[in-house]
């Protein structure tokens, strides 16, 4: 039996891993990386490629080793996963892909080991780090007459050159940085936007502001302490007013025309009654913390979230949550993956000096025992070493 599942190799479950090594736990042997990607890179491999190094907001450093001075003109989604991708083969990360987490179970009780049931085989393990982050649940808010709209709708998750927009009539709906980022690359390759936003966006000067990150942070774990869903980073800071974003507002590209009311065939018509036509809509709404692999232990609220102190969830011991709530920026990912390590091995050790250790993991190169790991032609390790830097 493993000891520790990490699943998700990004940021944090890279960091996790890292910190997971560093305190002695044996890659392959004691735990594991779970990661559903077909390479590394985590949900940079996905993002746009005209997003490139230098207009990425918040590319951080994984541990042990530091990212450098890329090209700024060269896409974050190639710079990430080189990094990430070399980051694992220094520090031997035990990473298994492409392997999509089904569920995680406990069949044996509340103290038992947990049970994850994959695409690829089951495995079982006493502790899991869960870091499967947000990417893969874009979140597509209800309008009425949505399904009614003639044109093309996307989300951020689809979103790839602003180019296949040039001459169109272009609503971006959405208050962060994506959409913001989106009008002004939509208007230098020729579109017509038109900014939509829920509130007035709320742009502030962030230079010479040391604390505001952790002020992100404890916004964000108020909400998640209180067994709520998490806020966005936005929606806790509001949008950095950066040299570029200012131009926009001078511009009337960075300036909302206010909420939706409902859509139409030929458009969309906002709160005062105006009708908007559009080629396009492009939802830049944000995503959801994808956690439905974990439905079986039963950890949400009633308020729809998960009770977490840190990195620990309120409703099971044995799971340690990092990426969600306040870690879900890349401001807190990486410290998020060291208190999870820490955590989860002060655990172990508890555990081992109440009992008898658990049998370790086989090797990669022995056949599994059957109540760990079944038919896994997929999984391999990768070998050698990594670090970290500053992506968003």
């Amino acid at each position: 039996m493993l000891q520790v599942v990490v699943i998700g190799a990004g940021q944090a479950g890279l960091s996790a891993g890292y910190h997971l090594r560093r305190r002695g736990l044996k890659p392959g042997r004691d735990f594991i990386i779970l990661d559903s990607n077909d390479g590394p890179g985590g949900a940079w491999r996905h993002r746009w490629p005209a997003l490139t190094f230098d207009a990425a907001h918040g590319i951080h450093d994984l541990p042990g080793m530091p990212l450098g001075e890329p090209d700024s003109a060269t896409p974050a989604s190639e710079i990430v996963t080189e990094y990430y991708g070399n980051y694992e083969r220094r520090f031997d990360l035990p990473v298994h892909r492409p392997v999509i987490v089904e569920q995680v179970s406990s069949d044996s009780g509340p103290d038992g080991p947990l049970t994850l049931r994959t695409d690829s085989g089951i495995w079982q393990t006493r502790l899991i780090i869960n870091a499967t982050g947000t990417w893969t649940r874009p979140y597509w808010p209800h309008y009425p007459g949505r399904n009614l709209f003639r044109g093309r709708q996307l989300h951020t998750h689809d979103f790839r050159s602003a180019e296949e927009f040039r001459g169109q009539n272009v609503v971006v709906v959405g208050g962060g940085t994506s959409a913001v980022q989106f009008l002004l690359q939509l208007n230098a390759a020729g579109a017509n936007t038109i900014w939509s936003t829920r509130r007035p966006p709320e742009f502030r000067n962030l230079a010479g502001d040391s604390n505001w990150g952790r002020d992100i942070e404890r916004r964000v774990a108020e909400r998640t302490a209180a067994g709520l869903p998490p806020l966005s980073v936005v929606a806790a800071t509001g949008l950095p007013l950066t040299p570029d974003y200012r131009q926009g507002i001078a511009a009337g590209i960075l300036v909302s025309r206010g909420k939706i009311s409902d859509i139409e065939a030929a458009g969309v018509r906002f709160a005062d009654g105006t009708l908007v036509r559009a080629d396009s809509i492009l939802w830049a709404t944000g995503f959801r913390a994808a956690l439905d692999h974990l439905a079986p232990l039963r950890l949400r609220e009633p308020g729809g979230g998960i009770i977490t102190d840190g990195v620990e969830v309120g409703r099971d011991h044995r799971v340690l949550m990092v990426g969600y709530g306040a870690s879900a920026s890349t401001i807190g990912a990486t410290r998020a993956g060291r208190a999870a390590a820490l955590k989860a091995t002060k655990a172990i050790e508890q555990l081992s000096s109440a009992g008898p250790r658990a049998p370790a993991a086989d090797s990669p190169d022995q056949e599994p025992p059957t109540w760990r790991r079944r038919s896994h032609p997929a999984a391999q390790s990768v070998p050698e070493s990594a670090d970290q830097r500053r992506i968003s």
